[in-house]
């Protein structure tokens, strides 16, 4: 059984946990892929709180290690040296595990530029660099992976380890625990959109939501892990009501808050807004907290759907709606809660939370202002955005 005590396995030593569950949440119909993961935790001693996350460390997919060692005209058998590594290792197994593929900048170009050997790339490349043109080459290299410029530059070469040492390192993912540890001490689960897109006429895939959906085999000990401690968490007192928005993936910390509280016995009233594109396919979690809400454990569910009327409605749109009601409860005490999109839907959502407590608070605007400041001090206002 997981324990609260400090264990052996962090970042610099991941646990290797084994994946249990790889089940998709969305319904037939939709145009997502959403999965659920399950996690096991047995024998790492990892002890995790609500609002914490599960740090995961991917590998590549091997058809893109093998498509930049035939560009390179490489076989993957040579010596390389990272870094913070004691000992060489392969060029294939650094490509493989510890470097990022992704993400070239204009430092790749630069190095690009000084490898070129024909006249029609050197141009190329030094027109990218020009100053005038960061703006563009910005949006080239947003829409580029390092093969992508290999094929690109035909005339470029590097060595193996010339090639490793103008890569960035392999990072884990950080994906919000969606499990209460109350309910399941030795097993973690995980709400994770797997990102598939296209970019430059090329498929694309998120690194880590592939590797967890498409190639980790379920039952071996292969997921190197750990546990990343939030400020993200359940208020102290659990007779305090919490209002939680968490549109999308964002409801995962949500659904360990309530699996929390409804396990230890908290007597606090629980307010969830959720919303996505259609409530027949993309309802995740729908029957759990149908059935929360039948048995009186979830209080209120705010639900809003964006594509299922000709008009767009969003989760600020329901909370709009109820705002006397969220002006009571947040009157009365209540920890607000917000999870998903920090580049609008956070935004959206706190200027909502601002016009609510304006408008029903009866207050100035900058009154308001102070209040939420007040809020967000006391860690009654608590954000998980990305």
């Amino acid at each position: 059984m997981a324990v609260d005590v400090d264990s052996q396995y962090n970042k610099n030593n991941p646990f290797l946990a084994k994946l249990t569950e790889n089940r998709l949440l969305n319904k037939p119909g939709t145009i997502k892929d959403t999965r659920h993961f399950v996690v096991e935790l047995d024998g790492s001693d990892l002890f995790y709180a609500c609002g914490d996350s599960l740090a995961v460390y991917p590998t590549n997919r091997s058809e893109e290690v093998d498509a930049l060692l035939l560009a390179l005209g490489a076989t993957g058998d040579e010596a390389t040296e990272l870094p913070r590594l004691e000992s060489q290792i392969t060029f294939r197994e650094a490509l493989s595990n510890k470097l990022s593929l992704a993400t070239p900048t204009r430092k790749t170009l630069i190095k690009f530029a000084e490898k070129a050997s024909a006249n029609d790339d050197q141009i190329r490349l030094d027109e990218l660099l020009e100053d005038s043109n960061k703006e563009s080459t910005a949006i080239y290299l947003e829409n580029r992976e390092h093969i992508d410029l290999l094929e690109e530059f035909p005339s470029v070469r590097f060595t193996p380890q010339e090639f490793v040492s103008g890569l960035r390192r392999l990072v884990p993912r950080l994906y919000s625990i969606a499990s209460s540890p109350s309910q399941y001490p030795n097993e973690v689960h995980l709400t994770v959109a797997i990102v598939r897109y296209q970019t430059n006429n090329r498929d694309r895939v998120g690194v880590c939501s592939t590797y967890l959906a498409d190639r980790v085999p379920l039952g071996e000990s292969s997921v190197p892990v750990f546990v990343a401690k939030s400020h993200f968490g359940l208020p102290e007192d659990s007779s305090v009501p919490i209002i939680m928005v968490g549109p999308g993936t964002g409801i995962a910390p949500f659904r360990a808050f309530l699996q929390e509280r409804i396990t230890t016995g908290a007597t606090g009233k629980n307010w969830l807004f959720f919303g996505d594109q259609h409530h027949a396919t993309d309802y995740l979690y729908g029957e759990e907290f149908g059935a929360m809400k039948e048995a009186g454990q979830l209080h209120r569910i705010g639900l809003a759907w964006s594509r299922d009327q000709e008009n767009k409605i969003y989760v600020q749109d329901k909370m709009m709606e109820a705002g006397a009601e969220i002006w009571d409860w947040v009157n009365d005490g209540a920890h607000l809660y917000v999870c998903g999109d920090a580049t609008r839907m956070a935004k959206d959502v706190d200027e909502a939370i601002h016009h609510i407590i304006h408008k029903f608070g009866a207050i100035s605007e900058d009154e308001a202002e102070g209040y939420v400041k007040q809020m967000k001090k006391e860690k009654r206002y608590q954000r998980d955005v990305y």
